[in-house]
């Protein structure tokens, strides 16, 4: 038994005295010390971007008063209530975020296991001992020894004397922070992937509706023009490029089909529920059977493909807002802090560490006397030190890892800003444009509906060739489904906008 270990029944009332006093100081001196730490000081790394966005002048200007989409609600930024609902059913049922959220709560737990370190573990003991000394003496030998003992113990408490567990507590609390960031930007992007989706399957139902009316009005025009070859009015090329066009509507609406069926299918994996038939864009009933027109018929004419719903407008704000707004930058950079606690932990491997050992309680010979008068009080303390001589290279190896992790967080938190940035100047790019693309794709399609209409009647009263009737067919379904695309264009990028600026985590507030 260490001289240290020894029980209070063993030691003299002087030298218990100055023990116990020697345990004061002890712990005195690990208070005094406790705020002792070797982290570097944090120093957040400048952004690498520039102070304003590309093409500045040309954005509108901001409104006062107008929230940043940040701080816009995603109920309020989607107009739609049926993309509202299948939002809501994604933040309830999607996989991807529940995982994000049993992350969080690992996360937490790891935390309290590093705050726990700093406390010391007090745990009760009991223990007994029985044991014959020399076996072989018989009656002449000792009897059996008995021992039992009960108490209270400390094993192990390491005095922070140099920041090490407080080091390691603060990077535990910054990766517990950086995955609730990480839940929200899995939300921001849950939010954004849904609207998406959603989008894709409204602008994939509405060309397949164009198909097979594309369709249909191609089947009265190869009637007609079969009409016409039985009068011989029209040539067998004629009739032929008729089917060839029929055929290319054919492939056009399966094709169709195919997509809007892959989009009910990542728009239920998004959702993670069953998708309810009310909530998806019906189909539109496909038009009656071709009758075989006479020469006086005026073959139908293609309807313009609707316009999709749209968003509330957002404002860009300036780029230092994203340090504040984004998740994924604020993951980063709480990412960065984890590793700068790190090199601390890492720096006070270097020094002594201490650990206290102590227990109180009693000891008997007999079972009974741990709670009666036959036993005695006892008590040890031990206090050990552990100083580092030779780890062949083990402590410096661990510091130069730590602050190579710290230059790997920096970069990547850099990097994080970029794409953020990049992101946002993509959005603000497709949003400037793609309004004056639309204005012009609508006039473009109008002018080839009043063509086709012209040409057809033209045609039909032999002014105009066949081969102009299957170019201004062509030219208007082409222009319908490129006005179509430019639509689900316009309104991805707003959804995109939003995203980028860190909108889609934040809930509305309650009603009072």
């Amino acid at each position: 038994m260490k001289p240290s270990e020894r029980t209070a029944s063993s030691l003299p009332r002087g030298p218990r005295r100055l023990t116990l006093a020697s345990a004061s100081l002890v712990v005195s001196l690990a208070a005094s010390l406790a705020a002792c730490s070797l982290t570097p000081k944090y120093e957040r790394p400048a952004a690498p971007v520039a102070a304003d966005w590309p093409s500045a002048d040309a954005l509108p200007s901001p409104v006062a008063g107008e929230r940043a989409a940040a701080e816009l609600p995603w109920q309020d930024f989607v107009q739609d209530a049926q993309l509202r609902e299948l939002i809501g059913m994604a933040l309830e049922n999607n996989r991807d975020l529940r995982v994000a959220v049993k992350a969080i709560e690992q996360a937490r737990a790891l935390y309290q296991v590093r705050r726990a370190d700093e406390l010391p573990t007090v745990a009760a003991a009991a223990s007994g001992q029985r044991s014959e000394p020399n076996p072989g003496a018989g009656d002449k030998g000792p009897k059996v020894n008995s021992l039992y003992s009960v108490g209270l113990g400390v094993a192990g408490w390491e005095l922070d004397f140099f920041g090490r567990i407080a080091a390691l507590k603060d990077a535990a609390l910054a990766n517990y922070l950086a995955t609730e960031e990480a839940r929200k930007s899995a939300q921001i992007s849950l939010v954004a992937g849904v609207a998406s989706a959603w989008l894709q399957l409204r602008t994939d139902t509405e060309l397949l509706a164009l198909a097979e009316r594309t369709l249909a009005t191609r089947e009265q025009s190869l009637s007609l023009v079969r009409l016409r070859f039985e009068h011989g009015a029209s040539s067998g090329l004629d009739l032929r490029q008729a089917e060839s066009l029929i055929a290319v509507a054919k492939a056009a609406r399966a094709q169709q089909q195919r997509l809007r069926a892959q989009d009910i299918n990542l728009l239920t994996l998004l959702v993670g529920a069953p998708l309810p038939e009310r909530l998806l864009p019906p189909l539109r009933p496909s038009a009656e059977p071709a009758r075989t027109p006479t020469l006086s018929q005026t073959v139908s004419a293609v309807e313009p493909v609707p316009e999709l719903p749209g968003f509330a407008p957002i404002p860009a704000g300036l780029p230092s807002d994203l340090l504040l707004h984004r998740p994924d930058i604020r993951a980063a950079e709480q990412q960065l802090i984890a590793a700068n606690a790190n090199i601390g932990a890492a720096r006070a491997n270097f020094f002594p560490r201490i650990t206290l050992t102590a227990s109180l309680g009693r000891v008997s010979t007999d079972l009974d006397g741990l709670i009666g008068s036959g036993g005695s009080g006892a008590w040890s303390f031990g206090p050990t030190l552990t100083l580092p001589i030779f780890d062949g290279g083990r402590n410096q190896a661990n510091l130069e890892a730590s602050e190579a992790a710290r230059e790997i967080a920096v970069a990547q938190y850099e990097k994080a800003i970029q794409s953020a940035f990049r992101e946002v100047a993509d959005a603000l790019a497709s949003r400037g444009t793609l309004d004056e693309q639309l204005a012009a794709m609508r006039v473009q399609a109008q002018a080839e509906r009043a063509r086709f209409e012209l040409v057809e009647l033209r045609y039909r009263n032999g002014v105009a060739s066949h081969l102009d009737l299957l170019d201004a067919q062509r030219s208007l379904f082409a222009i319908e489904q490129a006005l179509a695309q430019a639509q689900l264009a316009q309104r991805v990028a707003d959804v995109q906008l939003y995203k980028a600026l860190g909108g889609g985590w934040i809930e509305p507030a309650p009603r009072s």
